[in-house]
């Protein structure tokens, strides 16, 4: 008979029992254990504390946690094994993930639809009356394939590693995850579910290609090109949503290379393509997604912006949850944090991130050049949460990129930073980033009033689609044709703007 091992979770107070020799990262991901670097030891995200018990010290313990943390109890999850009855630590995130409210024109039709947001670390799901467009329901996730990594490139990796089980295993969780949250949102509403006629989804190509069961092989080397981009329809039956009757389930298309359908519907839901004047749509996720253009040219680009957005390889970064610092601000010549939930401080935020670099740029305890002129390599922000020299490099080398790629397709049109409109920023770090934060580190380098948070327009744009034959079938197509893509990472005038961009602003009127 196989030994079951009981783990308590502190503060949830509630016991699991597992088999002997479970590694730790298969069961405490649900609980709001994060695992960002696919459980590689690189990182300090999954860190649990062992209250009873005991949890052999490893070597990447070793490596990755400081000498009193050890001492301390603190264990870094993803290296662990459940061998004997233990009491653990861990802090339950509360995720804040972006929805959409927005009203907007509909072509009335009958039964039930679902827009789904499927992006890399959070998804979200609408269920919708097609006759009036009215939101019935709303349900949201952590995407579990995050278990595996927190970055598109790491779920490659992870899938090419042990090809057709791994690519099939990070199959299997996306669509039975959204295939629950769809049922969920139906037993909510107490409708007939046979009722759901029609479900559109968005997301990046990685995220396309994992939902649409496509090869993610192409998109680990250059030059980066899916095989196969475009809408994909499946049936729920064929998904293995049982339950839901059968909809038709459309994934759609994406513009090429790294930017997705997610960009796409954020082009339809800002209005980019009928737009008279200059426009420019950024995501600044790890993939940071960039648009630029009006009715009469669009052209975007992605740039490997990498995870600091998200306070990925941050020492003591985590999501805007509970115990984050998500804003650092000036008083009295002191900085001054904001922890959500008002509690101790746990970690910093991608918010977080970009104030106390701005407000550290405006003290002075951060240099132009990015350096810390105070010799201990650290700023400190609020016990026990402070910023490396590392982690200033990790924020130099994203926002570095994100500035360039936003130039360089400027000049692929013609245009200067000044002839822009309108800057719109897309998804939940644009949505919760101080703009004058950004503009400080040369993030964001254009005037504040023309700087719009746009909210999600990933899922905004799939429920335009979802709401209007007319829209899907003939404007989708239209201003996918318009958006013309370039590949950043070849062209030498971007790795020219990338190092020009890599160092802050001396000073900046904000």
């Amino acid at each position: 008979m196989t030994q079951k091992v009981p783990i308590h979770l502190m503060p949830l107070d509630e016991i699991l029992e597992v088999e002997a020799g479970t590694p730790l990262l298969d069961v405490l991901f649900g609980y709001g254990v994060e695992f960002p670097c696919g459980g590689e030891g690189r990182c300090r995200g999954c860190r649990v504390r062992v209250l009873d018990g005991s949890l052999p010290v490893t070597f990447a313990d070793q490596e990755t946690l400081t000498t009193v943390e050890i001492a301390t109890g603190w264990r870094l999850a993803c290296q662990a094994n459940a061998e004997r009855p233990m009491t653990l630590e861990i802090a339950q995130w509360e995720v804040p993930i972006l929805s959409d409210d927005t009203r907007f024109d509909y072509e009335p039709g009958e039964g039930l639809g679902a827009a789904i947001d499927v992006g890399t670390t959070t998804l979200v799901v609408q269920l919708l009356d097609l006759s009036n467009g009215q939101v019935l329901a709303v349900k949201t996730a952590l995407n579990p394939q995050a278990i595996h990594g927190a970055d598109v490139m790491s779920r490659i990796q992870y899938a090419l590693a042990e090809r057709d089980s791994a690519k099939g295993k990070l199959i299997l969780e996306i669509r039975n995850v959204l295939g629950n949250l769809v049922l969920e949102a139906l037993k909510d509403t107490k409708v007939d579910p046979t009722s759901l006629r029609e479900v559109v989804l968005v997301g990046n190509t990685v995220m396309h290609h994992l939902f649409c069961g496509i090869d993610v092989e192409p998109l680990s080397h250059v030059p980066f090109q899916p095989v196969r981009d475009g809408l994909e329809t499946l049936s729920a039956l064929g998904l293995g949503w049982i339950g839901c009757g059968d909809p038709v389930i459309r994934f759609l298309p994406c513009v090429g290379g790294f930017v997705g359908s997610d960009i796409l519907a954020g082009v339809l839901a800002t209005g980019l393509a009928d737009s008279n004047e200059l426009s420019a749509l950024a995501d600044l996720g790890t993939n940071g997604e960039i648009v630029v253009g009006n009715r009469e040219n669009l052209i975007c680009a992605s740039t490997a912006a990498g995870p600091a957005f998200e306070a990925g390889r941050i020492r003591m970064g985590m999501r805007a949850a509970l115990g984050a610092i998500t804003g650092v601000s000036l008083r009295g010549g002191r900085l001054h944090c904001h922890v959500l939930g008002n509690v101790a401080p746990r970690g910093i935020c991608g918010s977080g991130l970009v104030d106390a670099v701005s407000a550290g740029l405006e003290l002075g305890t951060i240099r132009p050049n990015g350096r810390l002129p105070n010799g201990n390599g650290e700023l400190e922000l609020q016990p026990p949460v402070s910023l490396t020299q590392g982690d200033i490099r990790e924020l130099q080398l994203a926002k570095g990129a994100i500035a360039a790629g936003l130039r360089i397709l400027l000049e692929k049109i013609g245009a200067r930073l000044e002839d822009l409109h309108v800057l719109y920023l897309a998804g939940a770090f644009g949505n919760y980033v101080n703009r004058h934060s950004a503009r400080r580190i040369g993030l964001l380098e254009v005037d504040l009033e023309r700087i719009h948070p746009a909210g999600n327009t990933a899922l905004r744009g799939a429920k335009m689609a979802l709401l209007s034959k007319t829209t899907l079938h003939q404007t989708l197509p239209k201003v996918r044709n318009k958006i013309r893509h370039i590949s950043l990472g070849s062209d030498p005038r971007f790795q020219e703007l990338f190092v020009q961009n890599l160092g802050f602003p001396d000073q900046i009127q904000i």
